[in-house]
């Protein structure tokens, strides 16, 4: 594989970006998986301290499976995680009970230093709509034990199915004590919508604590930073709670990024994906996620779908790999031509063919849309005379997003639900055609989660609250506190807590339900409850 050097130098040498030079340049990732079965591995370990210090995870479960992970890092913030440049054995377990007495698989894999020594074992054979336990061995360490389940199967209709919904913790901005009362909310999922890492250097964000290093730029950067998040206990230990469904957002590698365009001027292309390149591989590595999504250079699939029985369709999107860059210089404005334009696109060709395919086969009650950017055409000022919308979420790409208002009206799609991260604050939109015009039918609902922690303490009124209401007729909620969301969905209803916490710059910060809607099935209009 070429390094670095030699790759500048070669796609320089052919003017410009080359695809197929990318290709070239990770071709060794795609032989990965199978060093995961290799017999070379050092089967009798010997770590200077903890190799769990970030604990374990499980995530992309579907009725007979799952993915479980973990990463041997015995000095998370040094170089490799402080583990030698070999393989080493890891030997994993899954029981019915948490004291291992009815373990029901086991098995080695190899933890490699080309996976920074991260760990992804699929298991399969597991029965339909069942709790597991699973943990981890290597030499004479044991990882802590976490808490997994599977689907139900995918010919039933379960009648209920719980899970919080979260996005945005800026490690400088604020603790995640809001992870205490998401763990004890018993849930059978979480969804991870973006910004679970904040790429900013070290103090730029600093007030509640501070980040390790520079602004992260290699992929010994990506995966300390990913490690010095995981290494918080609160963060741990809802990971091993629950399985979680992640997607990224732009802060996994940098703000604002538009596809293969950087926020930044007069940045280097070929440095641009380099450094792309670095965050996704880290970001596979510190993710409970299956080896389809396994990067190949700059390019990663994590777009995918996960069927909770006949009860709902999750359709995991990604918003920031394959969009076009956003119009009027990203800077909030009118809804005019170019943010009309139909070559404006925040799925691209293939992510927006393969969602249409999966919105006109499902046979759910409920199909989630969990995604990024707010879907809601919002007015951001207030004011009808000189209205802002933001051209990094879906108004900036208002062909698109109301071409795919039709497609759920037109096709009929059952109960539509889009799920949403990034914007820092709690919305409760209701999503039409035009949201312009309240006149016409409701097609979806959107819940769209505040931060965990990211802007700090928040307020439950922001300033403008009535102008931007009065403004907005599709905007049903909305403040600026931090927290969460918290669903429980049947196949009659569902229920969103909008979860806040009154301080998350201290320790001891109190989460409590601010406000509650619900759903009908049937009918997309929302209800406060």
């Amino acid at each position: 594989m070429l390094n670095d050097k030699q790759f500048r130098s070669a796609v320089k040498h052919e003017g410009g970006v080359s695809r197929r030079m990318f290709l070239a340049y990770s071709a060794a990732l795609s032989s990965i998986p199978l060093l995961g079965r290799s017999s070379f591995a050092n089967a009798a370990p010997e770590f200077s301290s903890n190799p769990f210090s970030l604990g374990v995870a499980s995530g992309d479960p579907d009725s007979t499976s799952m993915v479980l992970w973990t990463r041997l890092a015995p000095e998370p913030l040094e170089p490799f995680g402080g583990m030698p440049n070999e393989a080493v054995v890891v030997r994993w377990e899954v029981a019915d009970d948490e004291a291992f007495n009815k373990v029901v698989a086991s098995g080695t894999v190899a933890a490699t230093p080309q996976l920074g020594h991260s760990v992804h074992v699929e298991v399969d054979g597991l029965s339909p709509d069942q709790w597991y336990f699973y943990r981890f061995h290597t030499g004479d360490a044991t990882s802590p034990i976490g808490r997994t389940r599977t689907f139900p199967a995918v010919d039933t209709m379960p009648q209920q199915v719980r899970f919080g919904v979260t996005s945005c913790q800026n490690y400088e901005q604020g603790l995640f004590t809001a992870y205490e009362q998401m763990a004890r909310d018993n849930l059978d999922l979480v969804f991870h919508l973006g910004d679970y890492i904040y790429e900013y250097a070290a103090g730029r964000n600093g007030k509640v604590r501070t980040h390790h290093g520079k602004e992260i730029d290699s992929l010994n950067d990506y995966r300390a930073r990913h490690a010095q998040y995981r290494s918080d206990p609160l963060l741990q230990n809802m990971h091993a709670t629950c399985p979680w469904l992640v997607t990224w957002d732009d802060h996994e590698f940098d703000n604002n990024c538009a596809g293969e365009i950087s926020e930044e001027p007069n940045i280097d292309p070929v440095d641009y994906l380099i450094r792309r390149a670095n965050a996704y591989q880290a970001y596979y590595e510190a993710m409970p996620l299956r080896a389809s999504c396994l990067p190949t250079g700059p390019d990663m699939q994590l777009y995918r779908n996960s069927r909770y029985g006949q009860l709902a369709d999750f359709l995991v999107l990604d918003t920031r790999q394959y969009r076009s860059d956003q119009p009027n210089g990203d800077r909030k404005s009118p809804l005019n031509d170019a943010a009309f334009d139909k070559r404006q696109s925040l799925l691209g060709r293939r992510q927006k063919g393969w969602l249409y395919s999966q919105l006109v086969s499902s046979q759910s009650t409920w199909n989630v849309l969990a995604q990024q950017v707010m879907m809601g055409m919002v007015d951001r000022a207030g004011n009808p005379e000189a209205p802002a919308y933001s051209m990094d979420q879906w108004p900036g790409y208002a062909f698109e997003r109301m071409e795919l208002m039709k497609f759920l009206a037109d096709r009929r799609v059952s109960n539509p639900v889009v799920l949403t991260g990034d914007i820092h604050s709690n919305w409760a939109n209701e999503l039409r055609l035009d949201d312009r015009r309240p006149e016409d039918d409701v097609i979806a609902t959107e819940f769209v989660c505040t931060s965990l922690t990211s802007g700090g303490n928040g307020v439950d009124k922001p300033k403008g609250l009535d102008n931007l209401l009065a403004a907005n007729p599709c905007v049903k909620f909305h403040n600026t506190e931090r927290g969460y969301i918290r669903c429980a969905v049947t196949p009659q209803e569902w229920t969103a807590d909008y979860m806040v916490i009154d301080n998350v710059e201290t320790p001891g910060g109190n989460t409590f339900v601010r406000n509650s809607f619900t759903v009908e099935a049937g009918q997309a209009a929302l209800h406060s409850s």
